[in-house]
């Protein structure tokens, strides 16, 4: 939820202009997330509320929220049992939010960055990872694979950006080697962040000449020319019908993120005197910003329906979209439709139905096609057919980019 929050907060920074009468709404659903965090982060000093429910037990019951009568537990993490990987997650999207509302409501932007400041805090003092502290409770299902590092560095980087205090750039400078600085990674997801915080820090370097920040635009350019098929450093893996490919579960989590990083990094560039990302050790092969725009639209449109299936794997959207969805509410019957009480078990008939999902869960984005562009519709193949907001949140960015021509940058 945290990254969600952090990736829709950015979505509105880099694109809010192109939104237009939706701005509002994708405010609203920053603050529905910054609520939260916020009671997460103040209901108890030196502690932070992570996580409601235990994930072993909603997992052996299929049934609608309003029938929900598993135990509802409330986990944390505090100085003894320390999440720095949850808690950084958290103060970056308050950081991210604060930016948000700093001109609308100065007042509430003030109180997400102050709160993202001793989050931070907590988080860089009680270093530990949340899935050792908590185990079973969050494993397997929200495992923290990449471990804390990364998310301290993208923590720091937002709480420059949010609070132009020297003291963050202090921290970036004298710890970004240890958390990941020099490590390339080739994907962007809500356990590993280290491609986001070298584009985010990447802008520092190339809008505001940040000659510290020069190191994480090399590290920006080798990610982005990964995904360049031709560049000298393409490692990227895309379908036979063109769509990025990183892993058999939840693959278009990667591809939402990649999409919003080419173009938030294509902005960044064309904001700057010459720029290009430079592939290669020699420096001979380079990327212009409309390359990387056209790498992005490509897959902005394969979801939206430009793929050898005709599929649009965004619910509700275009004439062929997905009607088997992995998702509770949307394929149980409503308490209108049906009043009575769905206990815990007798919901898994409507998991295994073959019938289409009754209550159409509009504008989420699935898991997505396998390596061969095949689709199952299939309810229980929760790989493909299960959405998630994390999924969405950088596609707002990207559809608000591509919605609004006087953006374009080809």
């Amino acid at each position: 939820m945290a990254f969600t929050t952090t990736l829709l907060s950015w979505s509105v920074i880099e694109f809010g202009n192109s939104m237009k009468n939706q701005l509002n709404n994708a405010k609203d659903a920053v603050r529905w997330g910054t609520d939260y965090l916020l009671k997460a982060a103040t209901a108890t000093p030196d502690a932070l509320y992570i996580q409601v429910g235990d994930p072993n037990n909603d997992h052996r019951c299929w049934e609608r929220a309003e029938d929900m009568d598993t135990t509802r537990n409330v986990y944390k993490v505090s100085s003894e049992n320390p999440g720095s990987d949850v808690a950084a997650e958290t103060a970056a999207a308050l950081a991210a939010a604060s930016i948000v509302f700093k001109d609308s409501d100065p007042s509430y932007s003030t109180k997400l960055l102050q709160t993202a400041i001793q989050v931070f805090d907590f988080a860089n003092r009680y270093k530990g990872s949340y899935s050792d502290s908590l185990g079973s409770v969050v494993c397997p299902f929200y495992c923290s694979y990449s471990g804390y590092h990364d998310e301290l560095l993208w923590a720091a980087s937002w709480l420059h950006r949010a609070s132009e205090n020297e003291s963050y750039l202090t921290y970036i400078q004298s710890n970004g080697h240890t958390l990941g600085a020099d490590e390339d990674d080739f994907s962007f997801s809500w356990d590993d962040k280290r491609a986001g915080t070298k584009i985010l820090l990447a802008k520092g370097f190339l809008e505001d000449n940040i000659e510290d920040f020069q190191l994480y635009k090399a590290h920006s350019d080798n990610y982005i020319c990964s995904l360049a098929p031709g560049s000298p450093n393409f490692q990227a893996q895309y379908t036979p019908g063109g769509l990025l490919y990183k892993g058999s579960e939840s693959n278009l989590q990667y591809v939402t993120t990649s999409s919003f990083l080419l173009l938030a990094y294509a902005k960044y560039l064309s904001s700057s005197q010459g720029g290009e990302a430079t592939c290669g050790g020699g420096g001979t092969s380079t990327i212009t910003s409309d390359k990387l725009v056209s790498l992005a639209r490509k897959q902005v449109d394969y979801i939206l329906g430009n793929n050898p299936a005709k599929m649009s794997y965004m619910v509700g959207f275009g004439q062929r979209y997905p009607q088997h969805v992995h998702h509770r509410g949307s394929s149980l019957p409503s308490v209108h439709a049906h009043p009575a009480h769905i206990s815990c078990g007798d919901g898994f008939q409507y998991l295994n139905s073959r019938s289409p999902n009754p209550n159409i869960l509009v504008g989420a984005v699935l898991g997505g096609p396998d390596n061969r562009d095949n689709f199952a519709d299939d309810r229980n193949n929760y790989q493909q057919s299960e959405p998630a907001t994390y999924i969405n949140a950088p596609f707002v960015g990207a559809l608000a980019f591509f919605s609004d021509q006087s953006t374009q940058l080809v």
